[in-house]
């Protein structure tokens, strides 16, 4: 194949789903950048509204809470809507609650896994549908993936079940030129990561102890999260399905 010039989104359609700030909205900003328009969703009204003021005329924004059973039914309608079509989904939700196993309920668990877990299936299996032709779906998950974090015991548990489904998305959607791939961001220099550090009592220090453990020595930035998402939703990545990408700085030290 020749080498390919366009950013391969151009005229493109894609759902953003926590699209109102941190790495969604950075992932919206480069998809628009690259000549695509999104639909961007969030649970916030007003960051909706600015999400989409932000974007230059090239989004729509619906508010929806990705574990609401309706809702994929009403962010796929978005984009056939206001746009005529559907091409892919970047599929994220707010970052489960903190804590140890040992000290979550039950019901932290069963209320985590409706929206982080059932909630991104349900999102990803309408978009599926909605897709005519080619397309990408790309989840974005967590390093603890593949190496638990301290004091995320949920998204421990959660989030290398959904890497999973994704793997099996993409062996099932593959043969309809539907790719399904993985994110797994590391320590990004988001307001949730800021959270993270401050709940540790010394945020600070919390931050140094990071970077001590990232070969590139510094948190990312979110437009550099932005960037790798879209390539895997681009055609530039038209080989790519089925990977777990992680945009960690190399934190990772697993293969």
């Amino acid at each position: 194949m020749s080498p390919r010039t366009s950013t391969g989104v151009e005229g493109k359609v894609f759902l953003v789903t926590g699209g109102t700030g941190g790495l969604g909205l950075a992932t919206a900003e480069q998809l628009v950048a690259d000549g695509a328009r999104v639909v961007v969703s969030g649970r916030s009204s007003a960051r909706v509204d600015a999400a989409v003021a932000s974007l230059g005329g090239k989004a729509v924004g619906i508010v929806a809470d990705n574990g609401d059973p309706e809702s994929a039914a009403r962010l796929v309608a978005a984009a056939v809507e206001g746009f005529g079509r559907l091409d892919g989904a970047l599929i994220s939700v707010g970052g489960p609650p903190t804590g140890t196993v040992m000290g979550t309920e039950d019901e932290t668990w069963r209320s985590a896994f409706d929206s982080v877990f059932v909630g991104s299936v349900r999102i990803a299996r309408a978009v599926a549908d909605a897709i005519e032709g080619h397309g990408s779906i790309a989840f974005v998950l967590s390093s603890s993936v593949r190496a638990p974090l301290a004091n995320l015991a949920v998204s421990n548990g959660l989030r290398p079940g959904l890497a999973m489904v994704a793997k099996t998305l993409a062996d099932e959607l593959g043969p309809r030129g539907i790719r399904v791939n993985g994110l797994l961001p590391g320590r990004i220099g988001t307001d949730r990561v800021a959270e993270l550090d401050a709940a540790t009592g010394d945020a600070a220090a919390a931050k140094d102890a990071a970077v001590a453990g990232i070969p590139l020595s510094r948190y990312g930035e979110p437009a550099e999260f932005g960037q790798a998402a879209a390539f895997l939703l681009s055609e530039r990545s038209s080989f790519v399905t089925g990977v777990m990408l992680p945009v960690d700085g190399g934190m990772l030290r697993a293969l």
